[in-house]
């Protein structure tokens, strides 16, 4: 399928397009194409249906304390094997 933009850049994409894919499009750049990626009109109830249970149970406290955790230890481990890379000795 082949679609053009009119004079003020927009796309137009036909109702079958819209009906099975939404109206909302995130848009990927890559060097040689564009993508658009449907957005679900609904994006937590998207995540959620994911990932199920597993975040039953867990607060949004705890999830977060366990994220800025993860954030951390992978940053550290970013840092460590940057200094190999450049030849230094970790700390």
């Amino acid at each position: 399928m082949s679609v053009e933009t009119d004079s003020h850049g927009r796309l137009y994409l036909s109702a079958e397009l819209r009906q099975k894919n939404g109206e909302k499009f995130h848009v990927v750049e890559y060097e040689d194409r564009i993508e658009l990626i449907p957005i679900d009109e609904d994006p937590l109830r998207a995540v959620q249906d994911g990932i199920g249970d597993a975040l039953e149970g867990e607060s949004r406290e705890e999830l977060r304390e366990k994220a800025l955790e993860r954030a951390q230890r992978e940053a550290g481990d970013d840092i460590e094997q940057a200094k190999r890379d450049a030849g230094g000795t970790p700390e």
